[in-house]
């Protein structure tokens, strides 16, 4: 399937049913007062978030939709019946936007998040709601209500927790089909990744995290060069950026370690440039193909020197695998970190956070009362 990730469409909702001006007619009765119906509220548009689905394709081919309006009302105190609604299902992960202002209008960031795109409008009332003690035989009637007409643009940012980033060919795709179910094109040429690829790293049973390769970088990519910076909104999500540097030569002559570093330097300033969000990320840096050089430890060294580097720093081969497995366990403690800060957020802000008792003494507690404060 053919991946996309923006999209501009038009929503447009339905009109509310006009309400009815009619009176009883009927023999034998001769003022049987006013019996207009309302009409029934036209249809709206919604979107829902459903992680089943992973792009936008479905809608770069139906760009307008269109609810139904609602019923008129009628005679008999009948009242018209509202619309079906339109539901969209999309990413999560999707942010839409008001494609005429550029204003962001909806962040879906959860499963099953539902918001409204387009009201429809509400219906009519009949003569029947206008009757009174003095205007026994109404003439009123309102007409309904147009629904609401909006153009959208659709932007997909995927959810991941760990974002890889490099050069191409520096062996992003090679690292994530090693570390998790993901299976991205792999070849011994630039570019083969064309699009963001999610795969699931599980460390155990009950732990695992998402990983995301993008193409790769070049230099320029912030001004449109190359096919990374279309993809660049994809790391804004992450937590923890994996910044892979190709250490390795076919030349023997060649300084891998200044190419490397001249390399690495080049991508962290196109991110600057991109975005300072995603230039302050957490950021780690792995030094890969190390299988491919003859001293591994002195040339990791040297890059670390040379790069003036002070964050975590791995050596691996994404090819053979070695290395990697110390990488995804510590990523797996940051992310679990990551995401115990997180739930302690929102029970704070939900009220429900509860704070350890500061009299608690666990060198007090026994068997019989394994949570016994101290005396006051």
């Amino acid at each position: 399937m053919k991946f996309v990730d923006e999209a501009t469409i038009e929503v447009i909702a339905g009109k509310g049913g006009n309400g009815a001006h009619s009176f009883r007619r009927e023999k034998f009765i001769p003022k049987g007062g006013p019996d207009g119906g309302d009409g029934g509220r036209g249809g709206s548009v919604f979107a829902i978030a459903d992680r089943n689905i992973n792009t936008l394709i479905d809608f770069r081919y139906a760009r307008k939709h269109v609810a139904k309006h609602g019923e008129h009302g009628r005679g008999s105190d009948q009242y018209g019946a509202a619309a079906p609604d339109i539901t969209l299902r999309v990413p999560v992960g999707s942010i839409i936007y008001d494609a005429e202002t550029g204003e962001e209008l909806f962040d879906l960031s959860h499963h099953d998040q539902q918001v409204t795109l387009a009201a429809g409008g509400e219906g009519g009332l009949g003569n029947l709601h206008f009757k009174s003690s003095v205007n026994r035989a109404p003439k009123q009637w309102t007409p309904g209500k147009d629904g609401e007409q909006r153009r959208l643009r659709f932007e997909l940012k995927v959810l991941a927790d760990v974002g890889l980033l490099g050069m191409p060919n520096a062996g992003k795709s090679t690292l994530i089909s090693r570390i998790s179910n993901a299976r991205p094109k792999i070849a011994d040429y630039p570019f083969t990744t064309l699009h963001p690829n999610l795969g699931v790293v599980r460390t155990s049973e009950s732990r695992s995290f998402v990983v995301a390769d993008i193409p790769g970088l070049i230099k320029g990519a912030s001004e449109g060069a190359g096919l990374g910076h279309l993809f660049l909104r994809h790391l804004t999500r992450t937590r923890i950026l994996l910044h892979l540097v190709d250490v390795s030569s076919h030349d023997p002559e060649e300084d891998t370690v200044a190419r490397g570093v001249e390399e690495a330097r080049a991508i962290v300033e196109e991110l600057r440039l991109y975005d300072e969000t995603l230039y302050n990320k957490p950021r780690w840096l792995v030094l890969n193909k190390l299988d491919m050089v003859s001293n591994p430890e002195e040339v990791k060294k040297r890059f670390v020197k040379a790069y003036g580097w002070k964050g975590p720093v791995y050596a691996i081969s994404a090819l053979s695998g070695d290395g990697t497995q110390q990488l995804i366990w510590d990523l797996q403690d940051a992310i679990d970190a990551f995401r115990q800060e997180d739930n302690l957020a929102e029970d704070r802000a939900a009220g429900t956070y509860i704070a350890e008792d500061p009299r608690f003494d666990e060198t007090r507690a026994d068997a019989d009362a394994p949570n016994t404060p101290k005396d006051n």
